[in-house]
């Protein structure tokens, strides 16, 4: 029986990708998930899957864990978007040394291969000359923003990871990570350690509510707007796949357009008689726009995307309407 570690799993991914391999057909015959996080929580313990508390900065800790396992998959680390105010230290702390650390947890109980999670901070800035994000593309980021350190940090664990594939033989996958979308009951961040709501969720609330809804900047700009459950596909995938390594940015390799963006909003939450209507502010700042190279995950792993834009907004509200997490 494979053992899986997933680390972060308390969080909102974590949830899901937990969820996600419960539903595969080998689980409990041929692997199990032990779910590990820094949260209280019941609800591994409702869906019977081990959890484990584990702060990965405190290297004895590692000691609850099972002393064999064929995956580590890594979706712990310190981001911005919960942040509150700015402490760099953190990110320090869980990113790079919590990454060694977990490292040294794969070099120890002779893991197969870890994955592992990265932000595509590293690159978006090729966003406005070049729409289609290539997962080789050189590093390109500010460092004047609150999220340098951050940024800096994954960085430097990815290159860590490299130095054990290289020096012990484990197998690495390296995932590149946009704005992955999903709902959680939990619907602020943080910017510049403040904190704000999510900007989709406030669209999803106006809809719901009927409210006028503005466009701002150029309509036509687009992102690639990709669903938790199909994130998990890849990562489930790269668990079992036959190979030593890979890299991957994580997407649909489909971009919707800002306009097309709002109009699913409204279609999907709003209530009939009472759509919300949308007023174009070209005067107003552009969104971000990119769209993911996935050409690797589909030729490495046969993932194919199965959530389009209006598909993903029918589950999220779905999931929204049970709230299992």
């Amino acid at each position: 029986m494979k053992k899986i570690v997933i680390f972060g799993a308390s969080g909102d991914t974590g949830k899901y990708l937990v969820d996600y391999f419960l539903k595969q057909e080998g689980y409990s015959s041929e692997f199990e998930i032990i779910a590990s996080g820094t949260k209280d929580t019941d609800f591994f313990q409702k869906i019977n899957v081990p959890y484990i508390k584990v702060d990965i900065t405190q290297k004895e800790n590692f000691n609850k864990l099972p002393s064999e396992v064929y995956a580590v998959i890594d979706l712990a680390g310190t981001m911005p978007a919960r942040m509150k105010g700015y402490n760099p230290q953190k990110y320090i702390d869980v990113n790079i040394t919590g990454t060694l650390n977990i490292l040294d947890y794969c070099r120890k109980t002779n893991a197969d291969r870890i994955l592992f999670t990265q932000s595509f901070g590293d690159i978006k800035d090729y966003g406005d000359e070049y729409l289609v994000l290539n997962p080789n593309m050189p590093r390109k980021f500010s460092f004047t923003s609150d999220h340098t350190v951050y940024v800096l940090t994954k960085n430097f664990a990815v290159d860590l990871i490299e130095n054990y594939h290289q020096m012990y033989g484990l197998k690495r996958f390296i995932f590149r990570l946009p704005t992955i979308y999903l709902y959680s009951p939990i619907d602020k961040y943080y910017v510049d350690g403040n904190e704000r709501k999510i900007g989709y969720r406030i669209l999803i609330d106006k809809a719901i509510a009927g409210e006028t809804i503005e466009v701002w900047g150029d309509k036509t700009r687009k992102k690639d707007m990709v669903y938790v459950k199909d994130f998990c596909q890849m990562l489930y995938k790269a668990t079992f796949v036959n190979k030593t390594k890979g890299y991957y940015n994580v997407g649909t390799g489909i971009g919707t357009t800002l306009e097309d963006q709002i109009k699913g909003i409204v279609e999907i939450f709003g209530k009939t008689g009472q759509k919300s209507q949308i007023i174009e502010r070209p005067d107003l700042t552009n969104a971000p726009q990119y769209i993911m190279d996935i050409t690797a995950a589909i030729n490495d792993l046969d993932y194919k995307p199965k959530y389009n834009y209006l598909e993903m907004l029918r589950d999220f509200k779905k999931e929204m309407q049970l709230n299992r997490f």
